[in-house]
């Protein structure tokens, strides 16, 4: 999955966690449907994880080089995607400029990224 996919998935998810928060905070009673909402997540790791092929004969240390091989790239790009939208948020939050929510933040980082 390219990097930019990645960057939206995770931008998905942090919009959506707002949403949850909100009415988590106005107690609207919707937690039942939150819990069927948390799917994303699963669908992004998902997605974003490779399929590993493991030898039924494999030995631990074998099992751990295969994985760190397989597995380690997709983390990467995880974790660079959610450094990045909390960077983004962070500095606006600290320039203490005008007043702008963070989904408005998370969507124009959203819209820019295929530049990033």
């Amino acid at each position: 999955m390219e990097q930019s996919e990645v960057l939206k998935r995770v931008i998905a998810i942090l919009t959506q966690a707002g949403d949850w928060q909100r009415r988590l905070e106005e107690d609207t009673g919707q937690e039942q449907d939150m819990d069927a909402e948390m799917g994303v997540v699963t669908e992004l790791l998902n997605e974003t994880m490779p399929r590993v092929e493991v030898p039924a004969d494999a030995t631990p240390e074998e099992l751990s080089t295969l994985l760190g091989r397989e597995v380690g790239g997709a983390v990467e790009q995880l974790v660079g995607a959610f450094t990045l939208a909390f960077v983004t948020l962070a500095r606006v939050h600290d320039a203490g400029g005008p007043e702008v929510s963070s989904a408005d933040i998370l969507q124009d980082l959203a819209l820019r990224a295929e530049e990033l």
